[in-house]
């Protein structure tokens, strides 16, 4: 694969676009320093980002400005950024049908348990949502790592897909 020199346009998706995907384009962004640019979208966008997220992150003292649950829809209108790379956060997106990207991105699912889905008081919801920052955090430092230049594309999705495979040892509230 022959990546360039200029900065790598990575896609997050998630059904919801509400947490896990929000995170990853946060923690890539602040991350990337310049050499990658995340963003994110929703197959079915529920249009707020969960504030339990915007506590995490507020808590990690990322930026939120201008953050805001979106469609993938918007990444196929003209004008929109081609993708070196996208991945799956969430199972309900890993078993859809995505669009066709152009220029074949590379491509991974990095499945997440969706805090969302938590139960119990604030405390513990709240940290279901910090496990997935956790996690998401662990795996685009994995990902930034890697010597994209010197890979293959297969080498490149074999790595992609064991990053994906990666787990973190859970939060306790």
């Amino acid at each position: 694969m022959s990546l360039s020199d200029a900065a790598h346009n990575v896609l997050f998706i998630c059904t919801g676009n509400s947490a896990r995907s929000i995170f990853a384009e946060c923690i890539l962004n602040h991350l990337g320093a310049g050499q990658f640019l995340g963003s994110s979208a929703g197959s079915q966008p529920k249009g707020m980002i969960h504030p339990l997220a915007f506590k995490v992150l507020q808590d990690a003292r990322l930026p939120t400005v201008g953050l805001r649950s979106k469609s993938w829809d918007e990444f196929s209108l003209p004008g929109a950024p081609h993708f070196d790379f996208i991945f799956t956060v969430c199972d309900d997106a890993a078993g859809e049908v995505c669009p066709v990207w152009p220029g074949h991105p590379m491509t991974a699912h990095w499945g997440i348990a969706d805090p969302a889905a938590a139960g119990g008081d604030e405390a513990h919801r709240l940290a279901a949502f910090r496990h997935a920052f956790l996690e998401l955090d662990n795996r685009i430092r994995a990902f930034i790592s890697l010597p994209l230049k010197q890979l293959d594309r297969m080498k490149l999705q074999d790595h992609l897909d064991e990053i994906g495979s990666q787990r973190t040892a859970a939060v306790t509230a």
